[in-house]
C-alpha cells in the first residue's frame, strides 16, 4: 500500500524492509469479497508466498499468525506459525476444524525467509528457502465447497487468537489455481524470492542512475539504476540481479563469418566459458583436440578473435567442462585414448581435472580420474556441494553397458571422491537441470551394444541421491539441451541415427523438443526435427527472440552439409531460419563479448572451427 496503517510500523533488517505490528488495528482486516471478487468458495487449488523474519526472543508457546480467514466470529482458514512449525488451519466438512501441521522448518534465527505453501488435489507442499519441499499427506483434500460469503481477511492477528505476529513481514501473496514455487525459484538469494514485494518496502530511490557498461548489483546497491548506453536498456537493481525496465531489444539479422580458426587437430568440442583469472574481459574456450601430439588448446578471446593461451597434453579429448568450488577454478577433459604409461591398464581411459594456478597464470594438472572412453563431464552444485558427472562410453571395444559415475567434492580432502553409480549404456552426454526447487539429471544413452534404440533416462534428486524420474526411447542420443521459454520447461534431445545389429544406419532422423507437463509431472513429445547424425544442440537468446542450433554431422555420404538455426515462433513451435555450411560439425557454443553476440562450432573431421557474428538490428 501506499501508506503504513496504524498499529504498523516499518523497520529494517539485514538490509531489507518489513513491517512489525505492534497493535491489533481494524484497518489490517478487509472483506474477502475485495479479493476474491464474485466468488464465494475459496480455491481448492492454491499458493501461499510469505517473506519474513522471526525473532529468538519471542515466548516458544506463541503461535505468530500471519493470515486468517474469519466467518461470524470463528475461523474458515489461516497460517499459524511457531518457532519450529507451521500450522495451515481450515473448516472442514461437517464444521469440523483441521490442522495440517509441517514439523521442523527451523525459521526461528534472526533470518529472512521465503515459504511456499502449495495446495493441490493430491498433494499440500511447503517450500522453504527454494529448498526441497516438505510434503504431508492428509487424510482427505482441501474442501472443495469452502464457503467465505460475508468472511473478512486478517493480517497479522485475530481477535480470538491471543497474540500477533512477532517478527517482520515482508511478502504476503495468495495465488490461485497453481504452485507458485516455479515462479520464485531457484533464486539467486532464495531466502528473499520475490513474487509481490509492496512497493513501499522496496525504498526505490530513482533519483541513482549510473551509466557505464558494467556495473554491479548486490544489496548495498538495492534500487539503484543503470544506464547501458551499448544496449540502450535500463535498469534497475533488485539487490541481487539487475531487472530490466526499458530495453532496445536485439533482433537477429543476418549471420557473418568472422574467423577461421585453424587448429592442430579435429576437434569434438568447444567450452566457452569467462574467467576472471585473466586480465581483460577473460573470455576463454577449452578445445578438445583428437589428436595427442599436440594436445589441446585452450584460447583467450582478443580484440582479433581467439588467440591460442595454452596447450595441454590430452589423449583423445572428447569434451571439457568447466566450473568452480568456492574461488578456485577448475577446467576437467574427457580423455578417450587412454594414458601414454604402459603400466596403466589398456582398457581403461584417464580423464584429468586441471585447476588454475595464479602464480603460472595458467592450468596445471589437480586430479586424475579412472573413466572409460569418457565422452562427457557435467559439473553442478546441489545444496552448496559440487557435484562431477562423467559420462563413460565404454569398456574396451564391445562393452557399452557400464557404469557411469557422479563425484562429489570433498573439501577436507580437496579432492573429488565418488558418490554415486549409474548404469548408462554408451553413455555421451549428462545435462544437469533445476525446475523450481528440484534438481535433475539426464543421460543421453546412444548404444548397447547391439542396437542404438535405447533409453535415455531422466534422474531427479531424492535424499542425497538421483532417482529414476523418467525414460525416454532415443536413437543413438548424443546431446541433451534444456531451456525455459517464459514459464516453459523444454528438453531437446540430438538423435544420431538408426541402427540394429548388422542392419545399415539411418542417419537421416528425427531430433524431438520435450515439454515438461507440470501437472502430469514428465516429459511430453512437442516438437520433432529432422537432422542429420545430429551431435549438439546449443540454446540462446537475443532480446525475447530464442533460438536453437544443431550440429548436424553426416547425412550417410557426406560430411559436409548445413547445421541449421532455428527461431521460436510459440505456436509453431522452432522454425528453420539460417542454413550455416559446417564440415563434420560437432559442438556449437553462444558467447557474447562487448554486446556483440557469437556462435562458434568445432569440426570433428578438419582441423579447423569458425566463429560467427549474430548481425543484429
Amino acid at each position: 500500500t501506499s501508506r503504513l496503517a496504524p498499529g504498523v510500523h516499518m523497520e529494517e533488517a539485514g538490509g531489507l524492509r518489513g513491517v512489525h505490528f505492534s497493535s491489533p488495528d481494524s484497518s489490517m482486516s478487509f472483506p474477502s469479497s475485495q479479493l476474491l471478487v464474485n466468488c464465494d468458495l475459496f480455491p481448492k487449488e492454491f499458493s501461499m508466498v510469505l517473506t519474513l523474519r522471526v525473532t529468538r526472543n519471542a515466548p516458544k508457546r506463541e503461535k505468530k499468525q500471519v493470515k486468517g480467514d474469519e466467518q461470524h466470529g470463528r475461523i474458515i482458514l489461516g497460517l499459524k506459525l511457531s518457532e519450529k512449525r507451521l500450522h495451515f488451519v481450515f473448516k472442514g466438512h461437517a464444521g469440523v476444524i483441521k490442522h495440517w501441521v509441517f514439523r521442523g522448518i527451523q525459521l526461528a534465527d534472526n533470518q529472512w525467509h521465503t515459504l511456499v505453501l502449495a495446495v493441490g488435489s493430491h498433494h499440500v507442499r511447503l517450500t522453504v528457502d527454494c529448498n526441497s519441499p516438505l510434503e504431508i499427506i492428509p487424510s482427505g483434500p482441501f474442501p472443495s465447497d469452502l464457503n467465505i460469503q460475508g468472511s473478512r481477511f486478517h493480517i497479522g492477528s485475530r481477535g480470538r487468537w491471543k497474540g500477533l505476529f512477532s517478527g517482520l513481514l515482508r511478502q504476503l501473496v495468495l495465488v490461485p489455481g497453481s504452485d507458485a514455487t516455479h515462479h520464485i525459484c531457484p533464486s539467486s538469494d532464495p531466502h528473499i524470492a520475490a513474487l509481490s514485494v509492496p512497493p513501499r518496502l522496496l525504498d526505490l530511490p530513482v533519483e541513482r542512475v549510473s551509466v557505464g557498461l558494467e556495473r554491479p548489483c548486490a544489496e548495498l546497491h538495492q534500487g539503484q539504476l543503470w544506464f547501458n548506453p551499448l544496449k540502450k536498456g535500463l535498469y534497475l537493481c533488485d539487490g541481487t540481479t539487475w531487472i530490466t525496465v526499458l530495453e532496445d531489444h536485439k533482433r537477429l539479422d543476418y549471420v557473418l563469418e568472422h574467423q577461421v580458426l585453424t587448429t592442430s587437430s579435429e576437434t569434438h568440442d568447444v567450452e566457452v566459458f569467462i574467467h576472471f583469472w585473466v586480465p581483460g574481459v577473460g573470455l576463454m574456450a577449452a578445445m578438445a583436440h583428437w589428436s595427442t601430439a599436440f594436445g589441446s588448446a585452450v584460447y583467450l578471446w582478443t580484440k582479433k578473435g581467439f588467440q591460442l593461451y595454452q596447450n595441454i597434453s590430452t589423449y583423445g579429448a572428447l569434451a571439457w567442462r568447466h566450473f568452480t568450488v568456492g574461488k578456485k577454478t577448475f577446467l576437467v577433459v574427457s580423455n578417450s585414448g587412454g594414458a601414454p604409461d604402459s603400466r596403466l591398464s589398456s582398457d581403461s581411459d584417464y580423464s584429468v581435472i586441471y585447476k588454475w594456478s595464479k602464480r603460472r597464470k595458467q592450468f596445471v594438472q589437480f586430479q586424475t580420474l579412472k573413466t572409460h572412453c569418457a565422452r562427457d563431464w557435467e559439473a553442478f552444485s546441489i545444496h552448496r556441494h559440487t557435484y562431477l558427472a562423467v559420462a563413460n562410453h565404454r569398456q574396451g571395444n564391445n562393452n557399452h553397458t557400464i557404469n557411469s559415475v557422479i563425484y562429489k567434492w570433498n573439501g577436507l580432502a580437496k579432492s573429488f571422491e565418488v558418490h554415486q553409480l549409474l548404469p548408462t549404456s554408451g553413455a555421451y552426454d549428462w545435462e544437469f537441470f533445476m525446475v523450481g526447487p528440484y534438481h535433475f539429471l539426464v543421460v543421453a544413452n546412444a548404444f548397447d551394444g547391439v542396437t542404438t534404440s535405447v533409453d535415455s533416462v531422466i534422474y531427479v534428486w531424492i535424499n542425497g541421491s538421483f532417482q529414476v524420474f523418467q525414460t525416454i526411447k532415443t536413437f543413438c542420443a548424443t546431446d541433451w539441451e534444456m531451456f525455459q521459454i517464459g514459464s516453459r520447461v523444454f528438453l531437446v534431445v540430438a538423435n544420431g541415427h538408426r541402427l540394429h545389429g548388422n542392419g545399415p544406419s539411418q542417419y537421416t532422423i528425427n531430433s524431438t523438443i520435450y515439454e515438461l507437463d507440470i501437472g502430469g509431472q514428465l516429459f511430453v513429445r512437442f516438437q520433432d526435427i529432422v537432422t542429420y547424425s545430429a551431435v549438439d544442440w546449443e540454446f540462446f537468446s537475443l532480446g525475447e527472440e530464442y533460438f536453437l542450433v544443431v550440429a548436424n554431422s553426416f547425412n550417410g555420404e557426406s560430411y559436409s552439409l548445413n547445421s541449421i538455426l532455428y527461431r521460436w515462433q510459440g505456436y509453431e513451435g522452432f522454425v528453420p531460419i539460417h542454413w550455416l555450411p559446417t564440415i563434420g560439425c560437432s559442438d556449437w557454443e553462444f558467447f557474447s563479448s562487448k554486446g556483440e553476440s557469437y556462435l562458434i562450432y568445432s569440426s570433428a573431421k578438419a582441423p579447423l572451427s569458425k566463429v560467427f557474428m549474430l548481425k543484429t538490428y
